[in-house]
């Protein structure tokens, strides 16, 4: 698995695992249970986590989650 962002955005997060799942692509989310035992700062990030050989494919998703982020 390779992480594909590190972000403490839970709207992007949620976004993001939508859309990758869109394209058959299965999202791992880790350090959820951390973020929630600092008490819902939103201080410490999330990672999102995908195999290895669709890294590239969801990154490309993420560079166009982003850019609609900026409209």
């Amino acid at each position: 698995m390779k992480e594909l962002i590190r972000t403490t955005d839970p709207v992007l997060i949620s976004f993001l695992k939508h859309r990758l799942r869109e394209e058959g692509i299965e999202p791992f989310e880790l350090d959820t249970h951390m973020s929630i035992v600092e008490g819902s700062l939103g201080i410490l990030p999330r990672r999102i986590m995908v195999a290895d050989e669709e890294h590239e494919r969801a990154r490309k998703i993420l560079d166009e989650a982003r850019g609609s982020e900026t409209r």
